[in-house]
């Protein structure tokens, strides 16, 4: 195997290293010479390429990441097709990913041509989500090196997703004067949210005095509680104390014990999260949640109790070496679960395959230092804001959600009376990707797989155009990006399958999807709905080009 220039009298059959823009249109990289493209490259005057050329034996990258691809079996995986030496892996269902470091480190060990990258052991993971990808570095690599990494993936698990099961959870509160009830409550719903992921149910919440025999008692009641549903699954404890534990003998500890059970570990070393308490009664989990975990922020609670739902519960020795990556706090940019909303409340009601988010919170900077706002000029007498949320909303394609920050209280007016949840950005004035990342997780939480982002701006993207783009996602065999285009030229609407969601979350600053579009790995579709895919208003000369009306 060889990698250099040659000449073209020598250049049949071998591996194009570099693409080449031709008159006649371009050569891609990775592409095998043929005689044809000789021809081409003569005619057009160039007479050396730079090239890989194969020994006998030797892999190419997509022959080579197939087969490695093949070798991993593991649980709750779906794996794309071979494509520039990359194959790539997704959840196939929601669960807690595990991988096992040791392993992988052994495999990029064996050729540095040879790569296995994912994301940190005990990731919450969501059906689709990219969970590790399989590189390969150069355009060939030897039949040795891949039969030795295939060695290494047949012989240990690198990495596996274990599906959430659902389980029968009990709530235990306690009360003090200085505890809200409506605390309390927020802290039941969203501790609904969290086990809405596994399908796992709470059966029912019991408040009580903030001592040691009131909860052992209500451990004891709601252990004897025979469920109404024989398919709830295995039973799990969940203990919310109005005050936060301080000591191994403070009062949840304590009630385990005199409930008959026994406590493992008082203390976590992940923060937030540190004031946890993990124990067991009999062979049901008992969790003495902190105090944040009545935030839906990710959280040390969060890590334990995935680990239960995931079949894995963890071990107090365990528990105790996750203080590496444990400080999770000042981390704006880290994955936040998100309340879903209540029945009867909104769109996230609706069982839909697509969420339209809305982009709607800038702060409109080009329309100049206070000046008016763009998405409230009126286009025959509707707010701008309105009309391309109506259309959303009137395409009937799946819940819309509304992602505002600046000038939020008037946008949110704009908008009285129609279907639609608002997602409101704190963040917006770091620019679109937060807003992109706000949109992205509402419909992630309604368990939405896919979303369509609409801009605010652009007033001509009718509600036909929408359900174009709805169609066509729904006419695609296998996950693909659906985009919006004009005479060829790239727009939006754009669709995002959730197989792009991680990459989105983790997008920074003012910059929307289009980075992750190209990077993704996946089919774009393209489809033409002529100007108004490229049509978006920005300042007031363009307000009024498109035939809208300026208001403060």
């Amino acid at each position: 195997m060889s990698f250099g220039p040659l000449p073209l009298d020598d250049a049949e059959g071998a591996i194009l290293a570099h693409s080449l823009p031709l008159a006649s249109g371009r050569l891609a990289k990775g592409s095998r010479l043929t005689a044809a493209d000789i021809a081409r490259l003569r005619a057009e005057n160039i007479e050396r390429v730079i090239v890989r050329r194969l020994s006998e034996g030797d892999r190419t990258e997509d022959e080579a990441a197939a087969l490695l691809a093949a070798a991993i079996r593991s649980e709750g995986l779906d794996q794309g097709p071979a494509a520039t030496g990359r194959v790539n892996f997704y959840a196939s269902v929601n669960g807690l990913f595990l991988a096992d470091k040791a392993v992988v480190d052994r495999f990029n060990r064996i050729d540095s041509a040879i790569t296995l990258a994912c994301l940190t052991d005990r990731s919450d993971v969501r059906l689709g989500d990219l969970v590790a990808t399989i590189k390969i570095i150069p355009l060939a690599v030897s039949s040795a090196s891949v039969d030795a990494a295939i060695a290494v993936l047949g012989a240990s698990e690198a990495f596996s997703v274990r599906a959430y099961r659902p389980h029968a959870v009990h709530l235990v509160a306690t009360e003090l004067p200085s505890l809200k009830r409506s605390v309390m409550d927020k802290t039941r719903r969203v501790l609904e949210a969290r086990l809405a992921r596994s399908g796992s149910l709470l059966l029912g919440e019991r408040r009580v005095r903030h001592e040691a025999h009131a909860v052992a008692d209500a451990l004891a009641a709601s252990l004897a509680l025979p469920s109404a549903d024989p398919s709830a699954g295995p039973s799990l404890l969940i203990v919310f104390g109005a005050s936060a534990v301080c000591d191994a003998e403070d009062v949840i500890p304590s009630a385990i014990r005199l409930a008959g059970g026994h406590v493992e570990r008082v203390g976590l070393p992940v923060d937030p999260g540190n004031l946890l308490v993990l124990g067991h009664i009999g062979d049901v989990p008992v969790i003495g949640a902190p105090g944040c975990a009545r935030s839906p922020k990710d959280n040390g609670f969060d890590w334990v109790l995935n680990r239960i739902l995931g079949g894995v519960p963890p071990p107090a020795d365990e528990m105790a070496g996750w203080g590496v990556g444990g400080l999770l706090m000042e981390i704006p940019s880290r994955p936040l679960p998100r309340l879903a909303a209540t029945a009867g409340s909104g769109p996230a009601d609706r069982t839909a395959d697509l969420g339209i988010v809305v982009l709607a919170a800038g702060r409109a900077s080009r329309m100049g230092d206070g000046g008016p706002h763009k998405l409230l000029a009126t286009f025959n007498g509707e707010a701008l804001v309105r009309r391309v949320v109506r259309h959303a909303v009137e395409a009937d394609c799946g819940p819309v959600f509304v992602v505002t920050g600046h000038r939020s209280p008037d946008i949110a007016a704009a908008l009285s009376g129609l279907d639609v949840e608002l997602v409101d950005n704190p963040a917006y004035a770091t620019g679109m990707a937060s807003s992109l990342r706000a949109g992205l997780i509402a419909a992630e939480a309604a368990g939405l797989p896919a979303i369509m982002v609409l801009l605010a701006d652009m007033p001509n993207v009718a509600t036909d155009d929408i359900q174009h783009l709805a169609r066509t996602l729904r006419k695609t065999d296998v996950p693909a990006i659906i985009r919006a285009v004009a005479d060829g030229q790239r727009g939006n609407p754009v669709i995002l399958p959730a197989h792009t969601f991680e990459a989105l979350k983790a997008l920074e600053g003012d910059i929307g999807a289009r980075a992750v579009i190209e990077s993704s790995g996946l089919p774009v579709i393209d489809v033409e709905i002529g100007a108004a895919a490229r049509l978006d208003v920005d300042t007031p000369e363009a307000v009024l080009a498109a035939g809208g009306t300026l208001r403060d």
